[in-house]
């Protein structure tokens, strides 16, 4: 029985050549597992970022790479060298994801709304699946620098947004493939057909439908200009700077009127059009004149205040949310907020429940502050 893959990298261990590549499969085929956890070692994070957009959740992305590399270690045997070690290994997370899908029996269904969020009668469904948990950006720090291939529609920010993750849960499970294969990482349609033991002409069929749902997602009104922009070949450093002292003091404005209880400020930071939204609940308040309702009704109720300790998820700012214990000198977790920003102002916050919190090595509760 192969060991449970420890998928922390090796930084002592070089596999970049081929020959050495060619030497740890050898050692590896005949039983050396120290020898197949080099040679994966550098796959591990892209793969487990991989299978976190296919299954928009990051439990069942850490299974799923799991499953994905005792498949390898079983099947290397049949490695034949004839695609990339690389290659290999994405047919094999593509199709362990999808068969995850298939089965959806860890999938939830329904998900009750919040009590204290009842209060207020949601705007529609959301469109963020129960399942949909964020990704930390600590984690995306150990990704290897893989260039996408020619064929790639998105960047790597692009296709870990969270406006990005949703839209592909919306797509039948291939599609989801497709497209994440073809425009994400860039590999060509045949490269598709065979990873998906498929046709060419299936795999463009199904891209086609799977570019129209995505593309409509992207480009509803406060879905965020970064979210659904395409690669600008003019981007400068200078842009990106620009664009970071932006967003941090938007941040930190947010952060300040969170912990003040200034609703009218907060209000200020909000597009129009802005989206609430609380997964494992599909449920959505859209709108400001929706915004204020819950933030005075839930948020700013008399008698609660917070702290708020900043993070990052799937590249986007985020905040640990903790509310004042009554009868106790601390602040409780009470949620994850993601926010999703265009300019200098908020086109979404996505909360999720204090069950993701630990995922960012966020405490469960802060002492009370002198």
């Amino acid at each position: 029985m192969p060991m449970e893959m420890d998928t922390e990298p090796n930084t002592d261990t070089d596999t970049g050549t081929e020959t050495n590549t060619k030497d740890l499969i050898a050692r590896a085929r005949s039983g050396d597992q120290n020898a197949f956890r080099d040679l994966v070692q550098g796959h591990s994070h892209e793969l487990q970022v991989h299978c976190y957009r296919i299954l928009g959740s990051l439990q069942d992305a850490e299974d799923a790479l799991q499953e994905t590399l005792v498949s390898a270690w079983r099947n290397l045997g049949e490695f034949g060298g004839r695609s990339s070690l690389r290659t290999w290994l994405y047919k094999i997370a593509t199709n362990r994801c999808l068969s995850m899908l298939r089965a959806d029996s860890r999938r939830p269904r329904i998900a009750a709304l919040p009590p204290e969020a009842g209060l207020l009668e949601p705007t529609s469904a959301g469109d963020a699946p129960p399942w949909l948990e964020p990704y930390p950006d600590v984690l995306l720090d150990h990704l290897v620098d893989q260039r996408p291939g020619p064929e790639a529609r998105y960047e790597s920010s692009e296709a870990i947004s969270l406006a990005f993750i949703i839209a592909l849960q919306l797509l039948p499970p291939r599609q989801r493939a497709v497209l994440v294969l073809r425009d994400v990482l860039g590999y060509h349609a045949s490269e598709v057909a065979q990873m998906l033991d498929s046709t060419q002409e299936s795999v463009q069929s199904a891209l086609k439908r799977a570019r129209a749902t995505v593309d409509n997602h992207l480009t509803a009104p406060s879905t965020s200009r970064t979210a659904r922009q395409q690669p600008a070949a003019t981007s400068t450093a200078a842009t990106s700077a620009a664009s970071t002292s932006t967003e941090q003091r938007l941040v930190a404005r947010f952060t300040d009127a969170l912990e003040r209880a200034d609703l009218a400020a907060l209000i200020d930071l909000l597009v129009t059009d802005v989206r609430l939204s609380m997964p494992p609940a599909m449920l959505e308040y859209r709108g400001i004149e929706s915004a204020e309702r819950i933030l005075a009704e839930v948020t700013f109720r008399p008698g609660r205040s917070y702290r708020v300790v900043p993070t990052r998820a799937n590249g986007q700012p985020a905040i640990g949310l903790y509310l004042a214990d009554p009868h106790a000198d601390v602040h409780r977790a009470y949620c994850l907020l993601v926010i999703t920003t265009a300019g200098d102002q908020i086109t979404a916050i996505t909360s999720f429940t204090t069950n993701v919190m630990a995922r960012f090595g966020l405490p469960r509760t802060l002492p009370e502050t002198d």
